[in-house]
């Protein structure tokens, strides 16, 4: 470990870490501003937070550009207990406002005398782009603002030098997700969490009365809440403002509906984004579709428009770790900034947090609009980025069923597998695979209970509408075992000869790529295995090496989140104490550190960073201090396999122990409730969008050959298909092999182990954090790499 635990010692890491990034003298303002959006409070506590750990003094700006304007008791120092249990809160916490003042130069004058007052010179802003825009008009403004207020006699002229240059980062906190330059907004994600939550809901009394549900969700000007929310439920039809229906739609749709309960499909969803047109720039309204499914069809059929539901409620676990990570980063970003640096906005690139000019991503944000204003729809998708014209390309085909007349047959048998312990979202996966293998000419297969059911020929074709209704059902459908196939070699190669199998599809976990592994090495003995074979990483651990994540993590994640909540909230109104909670995942760190990151732990033992007595002793006496204050509760995560010596209840005993007469313990494990419930919006569209990409690397890889009549033997027929960092990557296996830890089925590197100083930062310990990469301004990216499916 870091010996992260004694607050006192300051290692020489640390102090060089300091002296690279040092706030010292320096102020820094944060404001929300513009709608809220869940996780803004996450953002908020990690400005305070990084800000103070570097020496900075931190302000809270109430009412956003409002409490700018008018100053007073609007702009007061936070302390690191003002953030304290701020995290699993939803909306903001300092408070947003539309500000007519400071659009106009003499608000934006007093707003300048009242930041000078304080000496502040950093601002990180936390909203939309209306807000971002006024931040950098504010910021080209501000040496007159100064030299006009000296003139005025409110501010000297050392003021004037002092105070010289005004520095402003920006955080997108928005739910719409309609800001470009980021492939996540803060709050999207939490959003999609209402959303599905309503959907879930809404489809069991839909299936019950064979009803027709029209769903409104929020986006003035931006499809990307609908458009993901349709692909994660396998909503019948969604209207979105970037891409309107073709002219003559209400027939299509109501010739689809019909099609869909012909197929025995109890039930139909729409989903209505609000600003959603049609090719004349007029409104389509939710109530317009009800009546034109009641008038064509005669269908029950019922609106439900979600409204602020979707701004409301906690954040969800990606948001927490996505606003933190982006607070740290703006802060870094602040103190780093120098007057020739131009206003950035911290953004999300795949897996990395990437700093943009501020007015580029505004500027293209603005582009999509006047493209829809235009009429130029399919420009205006291409400007939204690569992620969202996939999303769009792959819920048509998933959706929508081709006749099979214009099926052109390819001729090739393709079977699906799931392997391993079952991970929510892996249904989602096979429904994905099954349907764009058919809509792409090919037979598609089921097998069975894993390897031991593909060995005993538990295999059935599977259709179309055999896979509807799957994307919201937890666990795994097909059956899943752990059991490897090197002792059913010849069993398997026996079936796939029987079936013609010409490629298989292993959506599962580590055993996944261990079973990967066996036929890869087999294929020198049974020809049989010599076709195209791709992996889908889908395991709550997320281990498998060649991926940053695995299909099942972020619901484990939310689980551990939503508990840690419930138990924190469990001790309010009790004296002092502390929870010691265990989470799953093998040897693997990730849900012990991310969880504890998102549920602000003040530690989390790993199996990773090696640890001793002294770093628990040191821990103890950390929390002991911070109980000393207006602190009532901590929260210690413990990853099962962390240490074969210091247990749970090891743990658990030594807190007990130590902490006497200052907090008291409880201990909780909480299991395989990680491995169940229905998916999160996360792993669903993550499951349904990298199940569909290694599809299409299977139709490319069986074309590519067709008619060559050769066996597949090279390696590059044997891939991982994950996110590595900022892209989405096909990985041989055997060249994965040399980057695993076989023995603890870990990869030999994990990126979110960069991200465990700030876990410890924001739990205040010293830590030095890694600030090297992160310092160059980038611009926003068009180039031609496969863009990460988050």
């Amino acid at each position: 470990m870091d010996h992260n635990g004694d607050p006192s010692v300051p290692r020489a890491s640390f102090r060089k870490f300091l002296e690279q990034l040092s706030g010292a003298g320096k102020a820094i303002g944060v404001l929300t501003s513009g709608g809220d959006a869940q996780g803004m409070n996450a953002a908020v506590r990690a400005v305070v937070r990084m800000g103070i750990y570097t020496g900075a003094k931190v302000y809270f700006i109430y009412e956003g550009y409002q409490g700018m304007v008018d100053g007073g008791n609007n702009i007061m120092e936070a302390n690191w207990e003002s953030v304290s249990s701020i995290l699993q809160v939803g909306g903001t916490i300092i408070g947003s406002a539309r500000c007519k003042a400071f659009r106009t130069r003499e608000g934006r004058l007093k707003a300048a005398h009242n930041l000078v007052q304080l000496g502040i010179t950093n601002l990180c802003v936390i909203g939309g782009d209306g807000s971002l825009t006024g931040a950098n008009i504010f910021r080209g403004e501000w040496s007159m603002l100064l030299e006009e207020l000296a003139r005025d006699g409110k501010i000297s002229k050392e003021d004037v030098q002092k105070y010289g240059h005004l520095n402003i980062v920006g955080m997108v906190g928005s739910i719409d997700n309609d800001f470009c330059g980021t492939d996540m907004t803060i709050g999207t994600d939490s959003a999609l969490h209402r959303i599905i939550e309503v959907v879930d809901a809404i489809m069991t009394t839909a299936q019950s009365h064979q009803r027709t549900f029209v769903l409104e969700v929020m986006g003035r000007h931006c499809g990307y809440l609908a458009l993901v929310s349709a692909l994660a439920c396998g909503a019948d039809w969604v209207f979105l403002p970037e891409s309107p229906p073709e002219e003559g739609w209400q027939e299509t749709m109501c010739i689809k509906l019909s099609e869909n309960r012909a197929r025995k499909k109890r039930l139909n969803i729409i989903i209505v984004c609000e600003g959603a047109i049609d090719t004349q720039n007029k409104p389509i309204t939710s109530e317009q579709i009800r009546e034109l499914v009641v008038k064509q069809l005669g269908y029950d059929t019922r609106v439900t428009i979600l409204g602020h539901v979707q701004r409301g409620g906690t954040p969800s676990a990606f948001d927490r770790i996505l606003a933190s990570r982006m607070g740290v980063e703006a802060v870094v970003a602040l103190l780093q900034a120098t007057p020739e640096t131009p206003a950035c906005v911290v953004s999300l690139n795949g897996n990395q947090a990437v700093r943009l000019p501020l007015m580029e991503c505004v500027q293209m944000t603005q582009g999509v609009q006047k493209a829809m204003d235009e009429r130029r729809f399919s420009n205006a998708v291409q400007l939204r980025g690569r992620s969202f014209e996939g999303n769009l390309s792959i819920y048509k085909q998933l959706a929508i069923k081709k006749p099979d007349s214009q099926i052109t047959k390819s001729g090739f048998n393709v079977a699906v597998i799931n392997v391993g312990a079952p991970a929510a979202g892996m249904n989602a996966a096979v429904r994905s695979a099954v349907r764009v293998g058919i809509s792409e000419g090919h037979k598609m297969f089921a097998i069975y209970d894993g390897f031991e059911g593909f060995a005993k020929g538990q295999i059935k074709e599977i259709g179309w509408s055999d896979v509807g209704g799957w994307t919201g059902q937890g666990g795994s459908i097909l059956g899943t075992k752990r059991i490897l196939p090197g002792k059913y070699l010849e069993d398997i190669a026996a079936q796939i000869r029987t079936h013609s199998i010409n490629a298989l599809l292993i959506i599962g976990g580590f055993e996944g790529y261990l079973g990967l592994l066996e036929l890869s090495a087999a294929r020198g003995k049974h020809e049989e295995f010599c076709v195209p074979m791709v992996m889908v990483p889908a395991t709550v651990s997320n281990n498998v090496p060649g991926s940053d994540f695995s299909i099942g993590a972020d619901t484990a994640l939310n689980t551990i989140t939503d508990t840690c909540d419930r138990i924190k909230q469990s001790a309010s109104g009790t004296k002092r104490r502390v929870f010691i909670i265990e989470t799953m995942g093998g040897y693997c760190g990730y849900l012990a550190n991310m969880g504890a990151l998102a549920a602000g732990a003040d530690a989390a033992y790993i199996f990773e960073e090696p640890f001793d007595i002294r770093d628990l002793q040191s821990n103890v006496e950390h929390l002991t201090e911070k109980m000393k204050t207006c602190i009532q509760r901590g929260l210690v995560i413990r990853n099962e396999n962390c240490n074969e010596n210091y247990t749970t209840d090891f743990i658990y005993q030594l807190y007990s122990e130590e902490g006497k007469g200052v907090f008291d313990c409880r201990k909780n494990v909480l299991g395989h409730m990680q491995q169940g419930g229905a998916p999160s919006p996360f792993d669903r569209n993550f499951g349904t969008k990298i199940s569909a990409r290694a599809m299409q690397w299977i139709t490319g890889k069986l074309k590519e050959a067709q008619g060559k009549g050769r066996k597949f033997v090279n390696d590059d027929s044997v891939c991982v298909l994950g996110i590595c960092q900022r892209n989405l990557l096909f990985q041989p296996v055997a060249e994965l092999k040399e980057k695993t830890d076989f023995e603890h089925r870990i990869p030999k590197e994990q990126w979110w182990l960069k991200l465990r100083p700030l876990m410890k930062i924001l739990a205040k310990y010293k830590a030095s954090y890694e600030v090297s990469d992160m310092s160059q301004l980038e611009h926003v990216h068009t180039g031609p790499e496969e863009p990460a499916a988050i």
